[in-house]
């Protein structure tokens, strides 16, 4: 009976390393960070403030990473152009809200409306005409880029209003709701920074309550429909590492100035897309698709649709990652958005997408973005130089690709 124990605690453990390994992985290089610095006396990783600007600087890769997933789910297709469309929706924004003075949510919808629109224009060729996605978003990252140069003359446009800014950059529970609440007097006898520290911590353990009603709801609908689940053990050790993420960042967050906007903005978009691509039939197309594309086409998947699909949504995802951008530098920049495409695809890569498609999960993508925030978090503080910046990110890409055709290669042969 002891031995029957021991042993499902044991396959839980090994169910939950195997189900979080990039999770563990980003838990050590952070430890491992936190060493250096302090060594080298540069401060800590873990300071409150940084914490935040981890969230706040790198919230525009997770961002894209869940639309970039969508894509590289579809058979390893990536798309180029992101960067070029937040520079140019980033643009577009300076000068709606800025130049023409429109209202911040008619000139957000349009932005929208127009990220959307060149996404859809890269999926029309790529699922209809059957253009290569690498081809036809390296033209998009060329012609976007363009565009924007022109558009804002190669200057840029700043500053935005407080009106747009506070929809990005603010946070809750803000200085001026505590200003309501307890009166100026008060708050300099340091209650802003208690009543922050209150509340804060008031959402984290609403959010940790949510967090567990959802996965056990989504278990017991599993469980009816008669689906393959993790056991009981690795499910509930799941449940109380991931609470207890929350907990500390929701701690972290509490001593500084409280939750981002951000921060929420991306936890909607995440849980949002983990829903669509997990629990829809649209997004099981996805998979389908990257799994077996003749096999989903005879088996009744329109597959020009879902292509299509899947980079008009990487249009959406660039024209937010835009809004979120400008809000974040207060400026509209024609150099805006460099990189921005690789940053987003190495994510999905580090969080366990496949090269091939047909494998990834939106919340490892999210911790992807994160592990690639702290990499450069963690080297910037410790001084390193841009140029090695870039190799060590680049290794730990090659890395992950590596591990996982490896890892194809050893299920193959156990087939």
């Amino acid at each position: 009976m002891g031995n029957t124990k021991s042993s499902g605690i044991k396959d839980s453990m090994k169910s939950t390393l195997k189900g979080n390994t990039m999770m563990f992985i980003l838990v050590g290089v952070m430890i491992l960070f936190e060493v250096l610095i302090r060594i080298s006396g540069h401060g800590s990783l873990f300071a409150p403030q940084n914490i935040t600007n981890i969230i706040r600087q790198n919230a525009y890769v997770a961002i894209l990473a869940t639309g970039m997933l969508c894509c590289i789910l579809t058979g390893g297709n990536i798309d180029l152009s992101v960067g070029s469309v937040v520079a140019l929706v980033g643009a577009l924004a300076g000068v709606f809200i800025v130049n023409m003075g429109l209202p911040v949510w008619a000139a957000i919808i349009l932005c929208l409306l127009i990220g959307t629109g060149i996404g859809a224009f890269h999926g029309f060729f790529i699922a209809y005409i059957h253009i290569p996605p690498f081809i036809t978003t390296l033209a998009g990252m060329l012609l976007w880029r363009g565009v924007a140069t022109i558009i804002l003359d190669g200057k840029p446009i700043s500053p935005f209003p407080q009106k747009f800014l506070v929809l990005f950059e603010s946070f809750l529970p803000s200085s001026e709701a505590a200003k309501e609440k307890f009166g100026e007097m008060v708050l300099l006898g340091g209650w802003v920074d208690k009543y922050t520290m209150i509340v804060t911590l008031a959402i984290t353990v609403i959010a940790v309550f949510l967090y567990i009603l959802l996965e056990i709801v989504s278990r017991a609908k599993k469980i009816k429909k008669n689906y393959t689940v993790s056991s009981k053990g690795a499910f509930i050790l799941k449940l109380v590492v991931l609470s207890i993420v929350i907990v500390i960042l929701g701690q972290f967050l509490a001593r500084d100035r409280g939750i981002p906007v951000i921060l929420i903005l991306l936890g909607l978009i995440v849980v949002a897309y983990s829903y669509f691509t997990q629990n829809t039939v649209p997004g099981r197309y996805l998979y389908a698709i990257g799994g077996n594309e003749k096999a989903a086409r005879l088996s009744g998947v329109n597959t020009n649709n879902v292509m299509f699909f899947a980079y008009t949504n990487m249009g959406f995802i660039s024209a937010v990652a835009a809004l979120v951008t400008v809000a974040r530098l207060n400026s509209a920049q024609p150099t805006a958005g460099t990189n921005y495409e690789m940053d987003a695809i190495a994510s999905c890569f580090i969080g366990g997408a496949s090269a091939y498609g047909g494998t990834g999960k939106v919340s490892g993508a999210v911790i992807g973005a994160i592990f690639m925030g702290v990499l450069n978090n963690g080297m910037s503080i410790l001084g390193v130089d841009a140029n090695w910046q870039r190799a060590v990110k680049g290794l730990v890409l090659l890395a992950a690709v590596i591990f996982d055709i490896v890892s194809k290669n050893k299920k193959g042969k156990k087939n």
